[in-house]
């Protein structure tokens, strides 16, 4: 069977993406698209948007120039920086928005460079990160979601380069890419295991492929270190993530509320105060007319929502030590409620899995637009440092929409639930064809694609909270891949076509004798 054409043994990626007249023009289109939508978007929202909590920590971060904080401290220093060239939001923003889309287009080029596919399918895979609503709406969040975005896709391009075309310059990119990534986002934790794969499947020399994990592990163990050493100075205790705790604990209480009354078993002595706490919560809250939010499963609402018992336990403590900072309060809890969660979920497994992890899997399918869906978390004002921070004239914020609701993200879990189901028969009928055994070069980018849905997959569905800004990029990395194994089936139907062609004329073409 014939195997697909690339482009990488021609020329180099810089005459491939510049000098190719079509590639050239397809960047130009891109560059007009993108200033386009990116004017009439902004018109539209003028001021940022902003998730009230989140965002206001991050900023807080950035002015105090923290170096711990609830969240990973590599947004909040990218926002310092940022602030040393313009205070106006347009230019976070607008960086923002440039970053994820030059991301984009090179991830896109560099799967292209190396692997051919039909000219449509370029056109459509080009086209859904040019006209793509949710980078603009990622853009505009003073969050850290759209720079991990920008990150992630820049870090899976450099690991095709990794595997395709190897060089110290790439891998010096790879490692450093990866730590700042690591700086941002807890999810990054994961993306080391999956560079290993692709440094086994490099052409590279062992001592080379090596060399390369070693300064990824170089970094991110320095970063790591050094979190834990600033939480042991705030805290006692030696942690590189209280949120873990905070997190296991939330999880487990999710699946702890369906434990029937006469069920539930003692506790260890050390976890008695806490539970009595989870137990009176629970039976104070059965009704749910009264208490709609407890009809949510595998959320957040349990780790950050003021009045649970997670944050009256952790004020419980700390109610004679009026000089602990919020920080402190909140970080000191997190081995207790790691232990107590990881507790409770080992002694309810079959409850965890039934109204956690099932929940929490058909979230990750389908990921909720969460607070994507109301600009500036509903309100119309923003903190006063934020107002200091950016400049503006008032707290006040606004848009010119007639609704506060991004209604164009609504159709983005539909569109990820059909492309998840897509790809899993996709790849079940790769493999019942042996695909595998016709283009190595299709094989790594698939398997690369595969374990980082496989990878974040497990990472979300046990340990996280699925929602669309979080899992933008499983939705990109995801949606590609859909495209391009469509992009092979229409492949082998043409090449079956072809055969069947050939074989008929054979079949019934004249005899010649002699």
């Amino acid at each position: 069977m014939n195997t697909f054409a690339n482009h990488s043994s021609g020329h180099s990626f810089k005459q491939f993406v510049f000098q190719d007249r079509r590639n050239r023009r397809i960047l130009s289109i891109a560059a007009v698209s993108i200033i386009i939508q990116f004017a009439f978007f902004k018109y539209l929202y003028p001021y940022a948007n902003f998730i009230h909590g989140d965002s206001f920590s991050y900023l807080n971060a950035a002015d105090n120039n923290l170096t711990i904080n609830t969240y990973l401290i590599g947004y909040s220093k990218f926002l310092r920086a940022v602030s040393i060239f313009a205070k106006p939001d347009i230019v976070l923003v607008s960086l923002q928005y440039l970053m994820i889309e030059c991301s984009a287009l090179f991830l896109i080029f560099t799967i292209l460079y190396f692997y051919s596919v039909r000219r449509v399918m370029q056109v459509v895979l080009v086209s859904f990160v040019i006209v793509n609503p949710l980078f603009l709406h990622l853009a505009n969040l003073v969050s850290s979601d759209g720079v991990f975005l920008s990150l992630s896709m820049t870090w899976f391009g450099l690991l095709l380069w990794i595997i395709f075309r190897p060089s110290t310059k790439v891998v010096i990119w790879h490692a450093v890419v990866l730590f700042m990534a690591f700086t941002v986002r807890y999810n990054a934790m994961i993306y080391p295991l999956i560079a290993c794969l692709a440094f086994w499947m490099s052409r590279l020399t062992i001592q080379r492929k090596l060399v390369g994990v070693g300064l990824v592990l170089l970094l991110c163990g320095w970063f790591v270190g050094l979190t834990m050493y600033q939480y042991k100075q705030l805290t006692g205790h030696w942690q590189y993530s209280p949120f873990s705790g905070w997190q296991f604990a939330n999880n487990a209480m999710y699946a702890y509320r369906h434990v029937d009354i006469v069920r539930r078993e003692p506790v260890l002595a050390k976890y008695r105060a806490l539970d009595n706490m989870v137990r009176n919560f629970y039976d104070s809250t059965r009704d749910l007319t009264i208490n709609p939010s407890e009809k949510a499963m595998a959320s957040t609402f349990y780790m950050w929502s003021p009045g649970m018992p997670l944050m009256a336990y952790r004020d419980s403590l700390f109610k004679n030590d009026t000089a602990a900072k919020e920080l402190k309060k909140w970080a000191s809890m997190g081995p207790f409620y790691k232990e107590y969660g990881i507790y409770i979920i080992k002694k309810y497994p079959l409850h965890f899995l039934e109204y956690f992890v099932w929940p929490n899997t058909r979230k990750y399918f389908a990921p909720p637009v969460e607070f994507l869906q109301e600009y500036n978390s509903g309100n119309t004002y923003v903190t006063k440092q934020t107002q200091k921070w950016f400049g503006y004239k008032s707290y006040f914020v606004s848009t010119r929409m007639n609704t506060i609701e991004t209604w164009v993200l609504n159709y983005y879990p539909i569109l990820s639930g059909i492309i998840n189901v897509v790809m899993v028969f996709g790849l079940i009928y790769y493999l019942i064809l042996k695909g595998w055994k016709n283009n190595e070069v299709f094989n790594k980018i698939l398997g690369l694609g595969a374990s980082v849905w496989l990878f974040n997959a497990g990472f979300t569905i046990f340990a996280s909270s699925a929602a669309l800004r979080f899992q933008s990029f499983p939705v990109i990395v995801t949606t590609v891949f859909t495209l391009l194994i469509i992009n092979w089936m229409i492949q082998l139907i043409n090449e079956l076509k072809n055969e069947q062609t050939v074989q008929s004329h054979n079949t019934f073409a004249p005899k010649i004798t002699t």
